[in-house]
């Protein structure tokens, strides 16, 4: 077994901010479990997820709580970050849309659709733009 001073310094600062990481995951999905309908909790976990490579996982925590909170702007909107980074570009702009439809003017959400649109278009998949 090796002791502290057989790991290297860079080994030992790569295992350190992994455990710290996985404490982090832990402590936003036991927020999550106690309040599902934490929004903030569920965003921060899903940028955690996200830099991890894990965007299923992802997924699955802001369908859990669009489940405890239907409709709401701000996880409709990660969502649809989250489908535009795994290349479901349709499926983004339908969130999109969906959260314009109750907030028209949010400057965010019609910049992310225009950005998947973009996206969309550059992967060579996009139809005709369709008006909000």
């Amino acid at each position: 077994m090796l002791g502290a001073k057989d790991i290297n310094p860079g080994m030992r600062e790569r295992i350190l901010s992994s455990v710290g990481q996985d404490a982090h995951e832990r402590a936003l999905r036991d927020q999550l479990q106690q309040q599902p309908g934490n929004v903030d909790a569920a965003i921060e976990l899903t940028k955690a997820l996200l830099a991890r490579k894990l965007p299923n996982e992802a997924l699955q925590v802001l369908d859990g709580v669009l489940i405890a909170a239907p409709g709401n702007l701000r996880t409709l909107n990660a969502k649809g970050v989250v489908l535009d980074i795994c290349g479901r570009h349709g499926a983004a702009q339908a969130l999109y849309r969906q959260a314009l439809r109750k907030e028209p003017g949010n400057q965010m959400l019609v910049n992310n659709l225009n950005r998947s649109l973009a996206l969309d278009e550059k992967s060579g998949r996009s139809a005709p733009a369709r008006s909000r």
